[in-house]
């Protein structure tokens, strides 16, 4: 079906008078695939994402399997698009299994919410935290947990804001596989702001690359990825490699 999967047309977002996301397209994101969003600080990756959770006022149409986003109530809307912030709420009075546990009561997911709620913490390798509370976790910690959260609910589209930046690097590679797993197994679409331009080249199946509010370059890492790209988005001088294991490493030589 042409319509299935998640499009993006026209978005644009204000704040104030200021337009930060200005006129940004995407073709249709697929089920089963994971788009990465790149591009310098300020260029609005962020905010777009906000924007496709419902959390900022955005013009332009975005449908879903071929139904708009924006007629759906805050509830529905939930239900279809989970969103993970780059900057998490303070902890709250609960253990981490109660968190994860009221997660899926809010979206109304049925079965066992024990279960289910453990499995996602034993996806992401953090059971041992279960009973930990919450307010007690260190910030990497809080972000798994948060992580948790959003896949035990089995979205069918899921926004993450940065889930790796608070993380050491053996937790960043766990949560881009349990993603990535969770993606191909569950056929969910994810949208995935990520600094780390590597490691977006070594999970993403598309990149999508936002400058000054604006997409400027879609596609898989091999095409988008370029000596030119860099110079002229990033403003330095750099070199796209593949190692010996044949994964895509980006060098950076020097600002242009």
């Amino acid at each position: 079906m042409s319509e299935q999967g998640l499009l993006i047309e026209h978005a644009q977002v204000k704040y104030g008078r200021k337009v930060v996301i200005a006129d940004a397209s995407l073709p249709a994101l697929r089920p089963g695939t994971l788009t990465a969003l790149i591009g310098p600080n300020g260029a609005g990756k962020s905010t777009l994402l906000r924007g496709l959770a419902g959390l900022e006022p955005m013009t332009g149409a975005v449908t879903l399997h071929g139904q708009p986003l924006a007629p759906m109530s805050v509830a529905q809307r939930a239900r279809q698009v989970t969103y993970m912030p780059q900057h998490l709420p303070p902890g709250l009075g609960l253990s981490v299994i109660e968190s994860v546990m009221a997660a899926l009561r809010v979206a109304g997911n049925g079965g066992d919410c024990l279960e289910q709620a453990y499995g996602a913490l034993q996806r992401i390798g953090i059971a041992a935290l279960a009973d930990h509370m919450l307010n007690a976790l260190s910030g990497g910690q809080r972000q798994l947990v948060s992580l948790a959260q959003l896949i035990a609910r089995k979205p069918r589209v899921m926004l993450l804001d940065e889930p790796t930046s608070a993380l050491d690097l053996s937790y960043q590679l766990r949560v881009m596989d349990c993603v990535r797993q969770m993606v191909g197994q569950h056929q969910l679409i994810a949208v995935i702001v990520l600094h780390d331009i590597s490691l977006a080249a070594r999970f993403a199946d598309h990149i999508a690359v936002l400058r000054e509010g604006a997409v400027v370059a879609f596609g898989a890492a091999e095409q988008v990825l370029t000596a030119q790209l860099f110079a002229e988005v990033y403003g330095v001088r750099a070199r796209v490699e593949r190692c010996s294991r044949q994964t895509l490493q980006v060098v950076v030589d020097s600002p242009v």
